[in-house]
This record gives structure tokens, C-alpha cells and sequence, in this order.
């Protein structure tokens, strides 16, 4: 049993099926608004650019919003989802005040902290090897129209990750509470956070839905840079150029970028050349044109420790070929924790994320990624499941929730209708 839908955010290479698979267009809306109790029911299959379009209109959003529109909320749900307001409200799935599963086993179940509550603290990161979310209802706060950004240049990243550190503990910098913090490494010598505040001064906003690209107007050369945002392009502010992987398809060249259609400046056009490619294996060949080896995706997200993050990045940046990182703190808002992620509630980690290509092995499958979990493993992390994952069962069980996973899984899917985690995860069944 599977989904039959029209996009996908996995990076995982998948079997090829031909049977057809549920069909999930009458679950792509909002069904309701609660402006008042501040909650949203929301169909499993609704993007958070629609979700968002619906609750901004009430002064209101989401706790955490994904960085790309065609994020579904259910798939954030049952995968791991993130972005700047993680550090004080968790992950997406820790909003969830209850949400209908359709199981294995055909049922649609209502789970929750109080009902079902095996499955439903079970169900992040899951995949939809456990059911998939037709409903969910979750909590949203209030937001004010602008955010105002300052961005600070550290010229080692050990600076930045203790300034990080302190904002997180204070929830604030210079005085002043901070709604939003992510950062940007481009190298050991220049990395920057960004802070993010909202406000209901008006004042000059800038757009990165054109000629300029945002991940660079983060740069520059000493000290704090200002800039202000609509909430709405705040929210979507690494959608239009994919965060900075457009600049693969040339879509940041100056030139290109003057014919390249507003419209389709976004992550999901990204994803249909991302498709192309992988269908049809034209990076590959151009790669052989000019006499060099395949290359090795490496797209992941790790969560790592801050205690442990300046060593992770400054390995990365010393072994892996790939750069910017992407760095975003989280904290767990539930003291009990999720059992198939099980990161500490009481600590912070830093969400790490890396997303390009270096030359393959060609004696060693996924050389680059089976290092990278090796090293994650030893700072005591966790890799989110989207992408290529090489683990062994034994160690894969012990990350992601193993008897645990196994009990559930057994009550709610007897019959294996659902893909196996594992088979689903590593094995790209």
C-alpha cells in the first residue's frame, strides 16, 4: 500500500512500482481555522504554502514552518520537518493536537497524547510505514506582519556556535528577544547567524523573489547587517532559489536569471529538473563528457549536539566538498520525547544541513554518506531519513526506535501492508 501523489521531498532513490496508489486529492485543503483557540484542522496532504495562505490572514501561523512550500504537513509529521522558530517550539509534530490515522490494517484511528498514544508518539518520523495522516489538528500563534533580521559575521565558527548557545539560553540578543535563529557557514572563516524579530513597524522590505538572492544578502564583511522581511517572505525566504541549490541549474547566473519566469523560482521546480536528472542520469553524462568519475549525492540533514557542532563542521568542511551548511538549533518542547528520533528534551541540537554532490567511489557505495554517519554516530547524533541512508540493521534499529517500533508496528499494520522502516529507509524498497 502506498500514496499515489504528484510531488515528493524524499532524496531517497525508490523501486519503481506500477500498481496504483491511494489517491489523496481530497485531502490537500484546510478544512477549518480556529482563530480563537488558535488551533488549525488540516487535511494530511495540505502544503504549508497553503496552510500558511489560510491562518496569516488571522494574524496567525504554524509553530514551525518547513523552509519549502510543498512540504505537506502530514509528510512533516510523520518525517522530521524544522526551520528558524525550532528552538523554542520543536518540531512540527510536537504542535500536533491530535490527527486520524489510516493504518496497515485499514482503520482510520484518532490518536493522541491521551488515545492511542503508542501510535501517536510513534508516528514521527515513521514514514508512512505506520499509516498516513488523513487529519490533523495543531496548534498555531500568533505572528506580527514583519520580521526584522540582523545577521552577525563570526570568523570562526566556534564564536558563532557559543553566541548561538547564548541566545538560546536567554532567548534574546543584545537586550532584545529573538523570534527566529538559523545561521550560514560558507567557510571556517566566514559563518553567520541570523537573527530574526518580529515587529509591526512598517519600513522598507526587501524581495528575494527576484533579481537578488537572499543567501547572499546574508553576506558581508564585518560585524551586523539589518534587513526587514514581510512575515509572509520570511516564512518563504529560502523557497525562491531552493535555499542555494538553484545555482546548480544556473538559476542564480544574472543572465539566465533575467528569463528565468518569477513563477518558477521555486523549490518545486527544482524538484521536477532534480527528477529529470535522476531519471535520465544527465549530470552523469555530463560528467563522463568530460572525462570525470559519477558523482555521489550527498543531501542530508543531521542533528547533532551543540556541545558537538563546532567539531562536526569544522570535520565537514575539512573532509566533505560541499558548501554552504545550513545550521539550525532545536529544542524538544514534549519532556517525553519521540521514541523513533529520540533526541534528549532537556538539550540542544543543532540541525546541520548539506546538500550537493561530490565525486563517488567507484569500489565503495555511498562512500561520502557512510562516513558522514559514522562521524554523526560518534558526536552522539541523528540523521533525518529523506535521503540515502547506508546503516546495518542492527544499528539502525538501536537509532530509530527498534522494539519499540517493532511493537507498534505489529498492533496497527499486522499484516505488513505498509513497508518495514528499514526496507523502506535504507533498502529504497
Amino acid at each position: 500500500m502506498r500514496l499515489a501523489k504528484p510531488t515528493s521531498n524524499l532524496f531517497r532513490a525508490r523501486a519503481t512500482r506500477t500498481a496504483p496508489g491511494l489517491d489523496t486529492s481530497g485531502l490537500t485543503g484546510v478544512i477549518a481555522v480556529d482563530a480563537e483557540n488558535k488551533t488549525a484542522d488540516v487535511a494530511g496532504m495540505c502544503t504549508y504554502e497553503d496552510l500558511v495562505a489560510a491562518t496569516l490572514p488571522y494574524g496567525l501561523s504554524p509553530l514551525v514552518v518547513p523552509q519549502l512550500k510543498t512540504i505537506t504537513l502530514g509528510g512533516a509529521v510523520t518525517g522530521l520537518g524544522i526551520e528558524s522558530a525550532s528552538f523554542r517550539n520543536g518540531l512540527p509534530h510536537e504542535s500536533v493536537l491530535e490527527m486520524d490515522i489510516l493504518t496497515g490494517s485499514g482503520e482510520v484511528i484518532t490518536a493522541s497524547r491521551d488515545q492511542h498514544a503508542d501510535l501517536f508518539r510513534a508516528f514521527p518520523n515513521s514514514y508512512g510505514t505506520l499509516g498516513y495522516s488523513v487529519r490533523l489538528r495543531i496548534e498555531l500563534e500568533t505572528v506580527k506582519p514583519f520580521v526584522a533580521l540582523e545577521h552577525l559575521r563570526f570568523h570562526a565558527v566556534a564564536d558563532l556556535v557559543a553566541e548561538m548557545d547564548r541566545i538560546i539560553e536567554t532567548g534574546g540578543y543584545d537586550g532584545r528577544p529573538v523570534d527566529y535563529l538559523d545561521g550560514v557557514v560558507f567557510s571556517a572563516e566566514e559563518s553567520y547567524l541570523c537573527l530574526g524579530v518580529q515587529t509591526t513597524a512598517p519600513g522598507p522590505v526587501s524581495d528575494y523573489t527576484g533579481h537578488d538572492i537572499y543567501y547572499r544578502s546574508i553576506q558581508h564583511d564585518d560585524g551586523v547587517k539589518d534587513d526587514q522581511l514581510t512575515i509572509h517572505d520570511y516564512l518563504w525566504r529560502w523557497d525562491t532559489d531552493w535555499f542555494w541549490c538553484s545555482r546548480a541549474f544556473g538559476a542564480q547566473d544574472p543572465k539566465l536569471r533575467r528569463l528565468w519566469p518569477r513563477r518558477y523560482r521555486r523549490s518545486s521546480v527544482y524538484w521536477k529538473l532534480i527528477g529529470y536528472d535522476q531519471k535520465f542520469g544527465i549530470a552523469d553524462r555530463i560528467e563522463a563528457r568530460h572525462g570525470r568519475p559519477p558523482r555521489e549525492r550527498v543531501v542530508q540533514d543531521v542533528e547533532v549536539p551543540i556541545e558537538n557542532t563546532e567539531t562536526f563542521v569544522s570535520w565537514f568542511l575539512d573532509t566533505v566538498p560541499i558548501e554552504p551548511i545550513w545550521l539550525c538549533p532545536l529544542r524538544l518542547r514534549d519532556p517525553d520525547g519521540w521514541p523513533l528520533y529520540p533526541l534528549r528534551a532537556d538539550h540542544t541540537y543543532v540541525n546541520i544541513g548539506f546538500w550537493s554532490s561530490v565525486p563517488a567511489d567507484p569500489h565503495h557505495e555511498g562512500h561520502t554518506n557512510r562516513v558522514i554517519e559514522q562521524k554523526i554516530s560518534d558526536l552522539h547524533g541523528h540523521k533525518s531519513l529523506y535521503s540515502d541512508s547506508f546503516y546495518g540493521r542492527e544499528e539502525f534499529d538501536e537509532l530509530y526506535g527498534g522494539e519499540t517500533y517493532k511493537t507498534v508496528k505489529k498492533i496497527y499494520d499486522p499484516d505488513s501492508r505498509l513497508l518495514d522502516l528499514y526496507a523502506k529507509a535504507v533498502q529504497r524498497q
